[in-house]
């Protein structure tokens, strides 16, 4: 096999826009899936979605519980239903037993967490642990495909794992097959995914994975393991320092009072570019950029390189936030008994995940000066009680605002697009918008008599101040 080859899937079976109904698997096989996150769970159902019979493994005893009711443990648009479709038609197991769930499968995927250390780099504690589990199970021929996202060497180090276990090198194949899912949107991009790259040294089982995605139209980049696993990280640091960089562009149009969204458009539509990632705002969240950016510095600092351009795009995103509060403080004459109205909890939309999110940046940043935060989010208030249980969470957007000196929006959530501003300006005892997302209309804020700051363009409003660092 090639070292690196590029091709097309067969235009048939072909998945449809809409994954209501999807096109029908070629062959059954046998799956296991170890882990039950993001990656894990959403990959376990769209499998048995496919045609596959798929066992889902955790070793959390209250998620499996709910899992077996048809009950996701995280919030993904439509992945409840497919859940509970996939748990009607026998083609979807629920298991605490790694070897067992091993022994009834052809290929088991490792979707198991690898969260970043205290100095950034990525635990894989439960990666280890997963592949001596996977060993205890090998009876047959098995494709050992690890979809976490990991450093270099890591599929290196499952299959070594594997073989101290025991296990006879011709009994099994170790590939990397990272994944590219963006949360809000994971089930559509596991069905309609921009790519599939699938690092392997074995053609057996490069093509027994390929069976396994059958269905799913996408280019395919085969490759070896070690430029598998760097893929994962070396296409997230690129997009975070997309983000950075429009960023810090919007810090010079604040300066030079531009618009940071006439400048993204301007230079997004050169395709060289291009407009994803071109969004200014309050930087990274979630578990992806963040956790893959500090991973990748990491490696390369194992490696003897100092990733100095990565190391300039986080410290933009930690000091993006900062600057915001400050304006806040600014604007404000001070937080010391203000009151906030925090709308958006969630790193982004469509997800409850809190995980590296701003708003509990910028709410603990406010309370420390001594602020009041009264906040409000869809989906994410649950998990935002348990970090921060101090604050007031409002049963709707209005409630928020009530009282409030200023309103702050974090994330930018469809209904606080739709917000009916004169009914917020009527609760709210200031008169001061900031919103961080650059999610509302300017106008629309200035005709409901409220003061309009954002980032990347001067403030609107007849009583708005320049609030941009000297």
């Amino acid at each position: 096999m090639p070292l690196l080859t590029l091709s097309k899937r067969p235009a048939e079976p072909k998945i449809p826009r809409r994954y209501a109904g999807l096109a029908r698997v070629l062959t059954r096989m046998k799956i296991a899936v170890i882990g039950t996150g993001y990656v894990g769970l959403v990959t376990g159902v769209v499998l048995a979605r496919l045609g596959h019979s798929v066992i889902c493994v955790d070793n959390d005893a209250d998620k499996l519980e709910k899992l077996r009711r048809g009950e996701p443990p995280i919030f993904e648009p439509g992945l409840e239903e497919m859940l509970k479709a996939a748990l009607a038609s026998g083609r979807l197991g629920i298991s605490e037993s790694v070897s067992a769930a091993t022994r009834a499968s052809e290929i088991v995927f490792i979707a198991v967490g690898t969260p970043p250390g205290p100095d950034g780099t990525p635990d894989v504690g439960a990666v280890r642990a997963a592949a001596c589990e996977i060993a205890a199970g090998i009876e047959n021929y098995t494709v050992v495909v690890n979809k976490s996202t990991v450093p270099i060497g890591t599929a290196d180090l499952v299959e070594r794992l594997i073989l101290d276990s025991g296990v006879a090198r011709e009994h099994f194949d170790v590939v990397s097959n990272p994944e590219f899912l963006r949360e809000g949107v994971a089930i559509q991009d596991t069905l309609q995914p921009d790519r599939i790259v699938i690092g392997s040294r074995s053609e057996r089982a490069t093509n027994l994975l390929l069976k396994a995605l059958d269905g799913i139209e996408a280019d395919v980049v085969t490759t070896d393991p070690h430029s598998a696993e760097l893929i994962k990280y070396a296409a997230n640091g690129f997009l975070a320092m997309k983000v950075s960089y429009i960023n810090n562009i919007a810090r010079l149009c604040e300066a030079c009072d531009a618009d940071v969204a006439h400048v993204a458009r301007g230079i997004g539509l050169d395709a060289r570019i291009g407009t994803a990632f071109l969004g200014a705002g309050l930087g990274w969240g979630g578990s992806c950029l963040p956790k893959d950016v500090a991973g990748l510095v990491k490696t390369a600092e194992q490696m003897g390189e100092d990733f100095k351009l990565l190391k300039a795009a986080q410290l933009t995103d930690v000091e993006q936030v900062e600057r915001f509060v400050e304006r806040i403080d600014r604007r404000l004459g001070g937080l010391k008994g203000k009151t906030l109205a925090v709308l958006g909890l969630a790193f982004k939309p469509s997800t409850d995940d809190l995980r590296e999110a701003k708003s509990l940046v910028i709410i603990g940043m406010a309370l420390k000066r001594g602020a009041v935060i009264r906040a409000y989010d869809p989906v994410a208030m649950p998990g935002a009680r348990k970090v921060f249980p101090q604050i007031v969470y409002a049963a709707d957007p209005y409630d928020a605002v009530r009282d409030a000196d200023a309103l702050v929006l974090v994330t930018e959530w469809d209904e606080f697009k739709k917000l009916d501003l004169g009914r917020a300006a009527a609760a709210m005892r200031g008169r001061v918008v900031f919103d961080g997302r650059r999610a509302l209309s300017a106008e629309a804020v200035r005709a409901a008599g409220l003061e309009y700051h954002t980032i990347g363009s001067r403030p609107l409003g007849h009583d708005a101040r320049g609030d941009a660092p000297a």
